[in-house]
This record gives structure tokens, C-alpha cells and sequence, in this order.
């Protein structure tokens, strides 16, 4: 599962670039300080790599890997 805390997103889009799957995209809707914010547009293609988490330099993005 990916978890976006869309208010600590910047819009900087590194997430979206280093995805191998291409989860995630920057969506439509805008965070409180009018920074559009990153968005799972296909989690079920997820493989739970956590290059996202680990490149954002905000730390806005968490992902949980289940187990099994």
C-alpha cells in the first residue's frame, strides 16, 4: 500500500520518475500551499521496491509491503 501525506508534498515529481512500474503521477488536486501532489494512479502494479519513499526528499510517501 502507498500512502501519500499530500501536505508535505512539493509537486517535485521525483517519485513519479524513479517508479519502474509507474505508479504514481502528479494528480489535480492541490495540497493547502497549492503544490499539486503525487498520487498512486496504478497501486496494484506496486512491487514494493520503496524507491519512491526512499528519493523523497520530503519524506511525503510511505509504502507498506505486506507480507506473504
Amino acid at each position: 500500500m502507498i500512502s501519500v501525506l499530500t501536505e508535505r508534498c512539493k509537486e517535485c515529481g521525483i517519485c513519479v520518475t524513479v517508479c519502474p512500474t509507474k505508479v504514481l503521477e502528479i494528480g489535480s488536486a492541490r495540497n493547502r500551499r497549492g503544490y499539486r501532489h503525487a498520487v498512486p494512479a496504478r497501486p496494484e502494479k506496486c512491487i514494493g521496491c520503496r524507491l519512491c519513499e526512499y528519493n523523497c526528499p520530503d519524506f511525503a510517501i510511505f509504502v507498506e509491503v505486506s507480507a506473504g
